[in-house]
């Protein structure tokens, strides 16, 4: 194991280094939030694969694939699909807005009174996915180095913390490239063919495995329904995908590099759930399935491969964790906290002080935060009723409003409201009476929702026309460019 220690070790310290560097180049608000806008194609894909790709992706992939099969694929296949459709149909109109947040956007669509309840909605989500993300670091230095649950979860929380408060997206994004490589070669690369070679390879893999496991179907259509109506639907208006969005130095970049991440999620999909079928050839009774992931690596591969592999599994978990705090950091800070400072006659006096300000704050803001997701995450186990509960409140809350808005003219603030308050009460309500893994509180939330904002828009007055043309230009890319350096970025 001293090999394995050494990679591990080795990469989480590479991890905080990139980070510390990534410090230089927050200079400025614009800079700290979305890398000053300049990722070209090449980083832009990296990390946008990176942040969608995390704990639950990589284990609970290889969980469902280790349970259903090849149709375990399919949550996997719903968070790509969904990051193509932004990517094809979205990211190029939401790049050119210019803006911080998703509440933002719904204040320049709807008016400001529409961004309050958003705001908090959005920092619920981004707040449980970083939360799930962080109970993931458990499984992989479990593995490794023997340790308890919670000292687990602390040791990978800090070090995420620390390299996303110093240089905020900038070291998110170094970072994010760094785990791209390691994950991608881990996974993709390593475990994925070591598996299927210690489970005697496919034909020995189809005799020991149960019926309906070479197939796509088995898990049932109506979870396969589910999983699009959450995952999919939650990449198109997720906070921590819009920021990564906003980061890229031209809308045709956004469009393409989000594309060929989408495309890259597939690929990773089907590597979860073939990875987690050959541990059900080799290890057909285990305990539980949160348990194949580990089960796999530390009994399959060898010494120093192992170690590269975890590193691997904590670049998928620590990629996730970062893009969702410095969301979650951002929503709060910028939606929520400079509200009630405006409220209370707080607001920045001094206007030339406002970038170091700005910086400052959002940096406080991860610093808070990232806290409260370590000790959520040390009470919490369950990564996958954590990221549905997270999801089914972003979705039942905020898909209608948030689409509407781009597609539907006639949606004004008080359909968005609606919307929003019907929707997400509903969810909130089936949740606790049908539990958080049931299909009910989706399938209705989105149901009232749709309905809310649809009436209410209809029977109460246009939005403002004011309102709209500043949205029509800014959807053209009409606004003031921001003071920033000459775009730079692969």
């Amino acid at each position: 194991m001293a090999i394995d220690y050494v990679v591990m070790i080795g990469y989480l310290l590479g991890i905080v280094g990139v980070g510390w560097w990534g410090k230089r180049r927050a200079r400025s608000k614009s800079d700290f939030l979305v890398a000053g806008r300049r990722l070209g194609p090449l980083m832009y894909t990296g990390t946008m694969a990176a942040v969608v790709l995390g704990g639950a992706s990589t284990i609970g992939g290889v969980r469902l694939g280790y349970t259903y099969g090849l149709s375990g694929a399919w949550m996997v296949f719903a968070i790509g699909l969904g990051l193509l459709a932004l990517s094809i149909f979205f990211s190029a109109r939401i790049a050119r807005l210019r803006v911080y947040t998703v509440a933002e956007m719904l204040s320049l669509r709807y008016g400001d009174a529409a961004s309050v309840i958003s705001g908090v909605v959005m920092w619920v989500y981004t707040l449980m996915l970083a939360v799930t993300s962080t109970i993931a670091y458990a499984t992989v230095f479990d593995v490794l180095f023997d340790v308890p649950r919670w000292a687990a979860v602390v040791i990978g929380g800090t070090i995420v913390v620390g390299y996303s408060a110093l240089g905020g997206m900038w070291s998110i994004t170094l970072t994010d490239m760094v785990q791209f490589v390691v994950k991608s070669i881990g996974v993709l690369l390593l475990l994925l063919p070591i598996a299927v070679v210690k489970a005697g390879g496919f034909g020995a893999m189809a005799d020991k495995l149960p019926d309906g496991y070479f197939s796509f179907g088995s898990i049932g259509g109506e979870s396969i329904l589910t999983f699009v109506l959450i995952y999919t639907f939650g990449m198109l208006i997720g906070q921590d995908i819009w920021q990564r969005v906003f980061t890229a130095r031209t809308d045709r970049v956004a469009s393409w590099g989000g594309t060929v991440a989408g495309a890259y999620c597939l690929v990773y999909a089907l590597a979860g759930a073939v990875i987690g079928m050959a541990t059900k050839a080799l290890y057909p009774q285990l305990p539980g399935a949160d348990s194949a992931f580990a089960t796999i690596v530390k009994s399959a591969l060898p010494t120093g491969v192992r170690g590269l592999v975890l590193a691997a599994a904590l670049s998928a978990m620590m990629s996730t964790a970062s893009g969702a705090l410095i969301a979650s950091a951002t929503v709060a800070n910028n939606d929520i906290w400079a509200r009630l400072r405006a409220f209370a006659g707080r607001g920045q006096d001094r206007p030339e002080a406002a970038g170091h300000d700005e910086v400052a704050s959002n940096r406080l803001a991860i610093i808070l935060l990232g806290a409260v997701s370590i000790g959520l995450a040390c009470l919490l186990d369950d990564v996958l009723s954590a990221l549905t509960v997270a999801y089914n409140l972003l979705v039942g809350g905020l898909l209608v409003p948030i689409l509407g808005g781009l597609l539907w003219r006639r949606g004004n603030v008080q359909g968005a409201l609606a919307a929003m308050t019907t929707g997400g009460a509903t969810v909130v309500a089936l949740m606790i009476a049908k539990g958080t893994l049931a299909n009910e509180p989706i399938y209705y939330g989105l149901g009232v929702s749709l309905c809310a904002y649809l009436v209410v828009s209809l029977v109460t007055r246009p939005t403002d026309e004011r309102i709209l043309e500043n949205w029509r230009e800014r959807l053209a890319g009409g606004t003031p460019a921001e003071a920033e350096p000459v775009p730079v970025g692969v």
